[in-house]
């Protein structure tokens, strides 16, 4: 316990100060990378925790950025009600949606939950006033009373300039989030989710409501889902129909499964491999000449999927299994530089 809380404190005390150390290209790729983990979180709650495949994540994060704009952009309210009010819908929808994969599970329900992005495009595509339509439509940036995040902020002599403020305002929720989640883990229902993963019909034998755990798992995840979404919309400020794809539900279950299913830190280390090392590869690609005649682009694309597949082939427990595979090196050698030589 005493470790964990030292590595949590070491983890924090680095993040608040990471944004004086980088540049803005990196500022900003880490902005994405905190939104991002929200949202894999999300999913690692259904997926990790309750097993049920989902790959409609897109959907929901779709619905909690065009809600933010609606009640942020068009209604000028504020972010501290907006950014709620588009995990709670996105997470009502879930609930709606839930129903869904009680009689489903495994590749069924994924291919049912593909045609939520499909169902996502009609509706974002057609439903103008709200998205845009294919045009697209766009975004307001956070505002607390008469403070927004446009002009920047000084405090204490320390600038805080627009990548600044929404790195600071995602890393709060992000961490909100986790401690959620983390409570919900060990609260009955997180609980009953893991009896749901491990055995639905044992599950059932022991008394677990089947049926209300499935569905408070799609609500809860679709919830975090908006808020991610929400933040994503925002720090973009312009987006089309078509950026919330199948392609994007696959890059969060690519999270999830490189960090490390079910435990509290996979989605978060596993949105800074997906999102990081591309933007590190595209970074160094457009300097070094990767593959005579291909583009930086397409050789950084080419890289990142090369150790992808490796990196899951040695180690299928993602990034988390592979720290506890260090640590437990580490612990093993000290224990046996600790034992008395014999003779």
């Amino acid at each position: 316990m005493k470790t964990r809380v030292i590595v949590i404190a070491v983890a924090l005390a680095v993040a608040l100060v990471l944004p004086f150390l980088l540049d803005a290209y990196w500022l900003s790729t880490f902005v994405f990378v905190l939104i991002a983990a929200i949202g894999a979180l999300g999913l690692d709650v259904l997926t990790g925790r309750t097993g049920q495949i989902s790959l409609g994540h897109a959907f929901f994060l779709g619905v909690g950025a065009y809600v933010g704009g609606f009640i942020g952009a068009d209604h000028g309210f504020t972010a501290a009600l907006w950014i709620p009010a588009a995990g709670i819908i996105a997470g009502l929808l879930g609930v709606i949606v839930g129903p869904t994969a009680l009689r489903l599970r495994g590749l069924y329900l994924a291919i049912v939950t593909i045609g939520l992005i499909y169902i996502g495009q009609h509706i974002f595509v057609n439903v103008t006033a709200l998205t845009g339509g294919p045009g697209g439509r766009a975004f307001v940036d956070p505002a607390f009373g008469g403070f927004t995040f446009t002009g920047g902020l000084d405090v204490a002599g320390l600038s805080f300039d627009r990548n600044g403020l929404f790195y600071y305002l995602a890393l709060l929720l992000l961490v909100l989030a986790m401690v959620f989640v983390h409570n919900l883990a060990r609260s009955s229902v997180g609980r009953a989710m893991t009896a749901v993963r491990d055995g639905e019909l044992a599950a059932a034998v022991l008394g677990v409501n089947v049926a209300r755990t499935k569905v408070a798992a799609f609500g809860i995840s679709a919830g975090l889902a908006g808020v991610a979404g929400a933040l994503y919309g925002s720090f973009l400020t312009f987006a089309v129909p078509t950026d919330w794809n199948l392609a994007l539900s696959i890059e969060y279950v690519v999270m999830i499964v490189v960090g490390g299913m079910a435990t509290l830190w996979g989605p978060v280390l596993g949105a800074l491999f997906v999102i990081g090392l591309p933007a590190l590869l595209q970074q160094v690609s457009g300097s070094q000449p990767f593959f005579g005649a291909l583009q930086p682009a397409d050789a950084a694309a080419i890289v990142y999927g090369v150790i992808l597949i490796v990196f899951l082939l040695l180690e299928p427990r993602g990034v988390v299994g592979l720290v506890e595979r260090v640590i437990h090196l580490i612990k093993r050698n000290r224990q046996m530089s600790l034992e008395p030589s014999g003779g």
